[in-house]
């Protein structure tokens, strides 16, 4: 059986990046290498990941497209839940994040914001789906 175990980000700064999950979320670092190439963090059941774009550089020989702040987001995102996304959303303002898209209450119920971190990467505030 495969298990999703967690979702790498690469970054230029490792730490930076994780002290801005910590301020503009709440999550807690579980680990970051001495070298401070490579760190996680607690978010539930899955844990996010960040590595430094000379690491990964050395195993991706071909290159990759990087996450950049001022250009368009890559297409995808990591979506974060929460039972009070506007104030979540300006937390992570705050906190330095970037604002895409204000909170809105979405045709199915559900209340979702997008913003983009310090890196680019594109985040998904929302409230749990409910059946």
């Amino acid at each position: 059986m495969v298990k999703f175990a967690y979702t790498i980000f690469y970054v230029q700064d490792v730490v930076k990046t994780i002290e801005f999950y910590e301020r503009a979320f709440g999550f807690r670092r579980t680990f970051i290498a001495d070298t401070a190439e490579f760190g996680q963090l607690d978010t539930g059941s899955t844990a996010l990941s960040f590595s430094s774009i000379d690491l990964i550089t050395g195993e991706i020989t071909d290159g990759f497209i990087k996450s950049d702040i001022s250009k368009k987001p890559l297409g995808m995102e990591v979506a974060f839940s929460t039972e009070n996304v506007e104030q979540a959303y300006q937390a992570a303002l705050d906190a330095g994040a970037t604002k895409v898209a204000a909170p809105s209450v979405k045709p199915w119920g559900q209340t979702v914001g997008y913003l983009r971190d310090i890196n680019g990467f594109l985040i998904e505030l929302c409230t749990p789906i409910t059946d």
